[in-house]
């Protein structure tokens, strides 16, 4: 295809008549059984295709082959018979054309390097992943790349509004595929895509993984507020100031302003921020409700990356002198330096934030 799709404008199933045989017959693996990877590999199967999942869990795998179920993660749904699991990554790796990656940003690195070596020549690898990588602050794309040896017109990224169990029960939603490769894009969004989800593709792989890190920030400040008792005037205000800071961070990391006004920024924001299903959110809560960044952590059945990537965040934009008052005001919450309570409505830009004794 020669024409560029920009991230305002949808691969819609017209345009993709004529072009499945590019993928039909590949074999698409998704590496991650929690609630995003699995929901990702029936997005692929009830799309049509063949899909692999890859867990950990030998009892998983029976449930997901046999019950196509996994009660866990998703509950109550059911999964397609187009879906097979195992527990042999490099069986599912060998061979495999497009790899989806699912798993905590932070174990990210220790993941691929377990399959690098069983990578076919010319094998594609998209990240699902929303963090950075907190020893060297790198995205997750850059990771990939660093890990795999793979070339950046075979890595991709997909993100966006994305709540799994809501796409799990097959409530229309939208995603942003994103690769500096224009045919990968389309190749992914073609797999990416059934009648409840429609795939959107752009260029900037910065401002789609960007949009995917930070909102995690601000849903959990958002949640803080929501645990202390605040109003939705203060969540509007904070998801609104917070719209501001997180792109004038992405944009000085390279990013497109545009991006961050679509589904991969805004989109996602709006999701992670007033969803109750959100673990960024559910994490800010129990902060606003007393619990230590420990308990938090403890209480979380799931990863609430957010929580990760504040330090990463917080460095990375002194750095490039980048104003970020809502994140510093999650840092010193989670550092003790502030009560969820002193939180202010406008994130108070111009009060400074209290420093360790």
């Amino acid at each position: 295809m020669s024409e560029w799709y920009p991230a305002t404008t949808p691969i819609t199933l017209p345009t993709l008549v004529g072009s499945e045989s590019a993928t039909e017959g590949e074999r698409i693996v998704v590496i991650g059984g929690g609630n995003w990877g699995t929901t990702f590999a029936k997005i692929v199967a009830d799309g049509g295709r063949n899909v692999t999942l890859v867990v950990r869990r030998p009892e998983l795998v029976e449930e997901i082959n046999g019950a196509h179920r996994n009660t866990l993660y998703l509950p109550g749904i059911n999964l397609p018979e187009r879906i097979v699991a195992t527990d042999d990554l490099a069986a599912a790796i060998s061979g495999a054309d497009l790899i989806f990656i699912s798993v905590p940003a932070q174990s990210a690195r220790e993941n691929i390097e377990e399959f690098r070596e069983f990578l076919k020549p010319g094998a594609s690898i998209v990240s699902l992943m929303k963090g950075v990588e907190r020893s060297t602050g790198k995205r997750m794309s850059e990771v990939i790349a660093d890990v795999s040896g793979i070339g950046a017109d075979h890595i991709a990224v997909a993100s966006g509004p994305n709540i799994a169990l809501e796409i799990a029960r097959e409530e229309p939603t939208a995603i942003v595929v994103a690769s500096e490769s224009e045919d990968l894009a389309v190749r992914v969004a073609q797999v990416a895509r059934n009648s409840y989800l429609r795939s959107f593709v752009n260029q900037d792989v910065i401002g789609t993984e960007f949009g995917g890190v930070l909102k995690n920030l601000i849903a959990i400040a958002i949640g803080i507020a929501d645990g202390v008792g605040y109003g939705e005037n203060t969540k509007a205000s904070i998801m609104t100031r917070g719209l501001a800071e997180i792109t004038d961070f992405a944009v000085a990391m390279g990013a497109s302003r545009e991006t961050m006004m679509g589904l991969a920024g805004m989109g996602d924001l709006i999701a992670t921020c007033m969803s109750p299903l959100s673990r960024n959110f559910t994490a800010g809560r129990l902060l606003g409700q007393g619990y230590s960044y420990q308990d938090v952590n403890s209480r979380m059945e799931q990863t609430a990356e957010g929580l990760r990537s504040v330090d990463s965040i917080r460095e990375l934009a002194e750095e490039r002198g980048v104003p970020m008052p809502i994140v510093q005001q999650i840092a010193a919450v989670l550092e003790g330096r502030m009560r969820p309570v002193d939180l202010a409505p406008h994130l108070a830009t111009d009060n400074e934030i209290p420093r360790g004794e």
